[in-house]
């Protein structure tokens, strides 16, 4: 009985033993990313805890292009609230660009993907999401007037991109044909 008793100490030591971190250093978390870079409003450089850097496409939303109206303006908010800081994925599709696409999650729980659209710097991207709840905060940044839409006539970057691969008016016209230079001999005359 004493055996048993002295067996079961020396297991539960152990145990404890190798549950505790001699250096007190907590170890990073397989699933946490540092963002190391902003590309755009919606697209996110990554850090992973194996220095492995991945590319992120902030899903169910879409943010104006760089060099649309406030495409520089969802930038720096992107920026301003996650650069630098610890973030969490939800979401491992990849896109055809081979991205990630995911909602991403400040450790304090905030959600990048839900305060882009609360402020008024992306829209629902509803393509790719039926969420209402990003439906219901789109309509009430709408209402209340918040970044892009303090314009009166926002253009979605879907169709802002798909305007931007037409052709423009202009070069619908049928091109003037190309002037050939050739050397000409002169003609010979003969006299009869």
């Amino acid at each position: 009985m004493l055996r048993n008793y002295a067996t079961l100490l020396l297991a539960l030591i152990l145990l404890i033993l190798a549950g505790c971190n001699p250096n007190n250093t907590k170890q990073p978390e397989a699933d946490v990313y540092k963002v190391v870079k902003v590309k755009d409003g919606d697209t996110l450089g990554l850090l992973s805890s194996d220095n492995q850097e991945v590319t992120v496409r902030l899903a169910e939303i879409d943010c104006p292009e760089k060099s649309q109206a406030f495409g520089q303006a969802a930038k720096k908010f992107t920026s301003d609230i996650c650069f630098g800081k610890q973030v969490k994925l939800i979401g491992s599709e990849h896109d055809r660009y081979g991205r990630t696409v995911a909602q991403v999650i400040l450790v304090d729980g905030t959600n990048i993907n839900h305060e882009l659209v609360k402020n008024g710097y992306a829209w629902q991207y509803k393509a790719y999401s039926k969420s209402a709840e990003l439906a219901t905060m789109e309509e009430q940044a709408r209402q209340n007037h918040l970044g892009l839409w303090r314009d009166p006539n926002p253009t979605p970057p879907w169709q802002f991109r798909r305007e931007k691969k037409q052709p423009k008016a202009d070069s619908l016209q049928t091109p003037k044909p190309k002037k050939h230079y050739r050397r000409h001999k002169p003609k010979l005359e003969y006299a009869a």
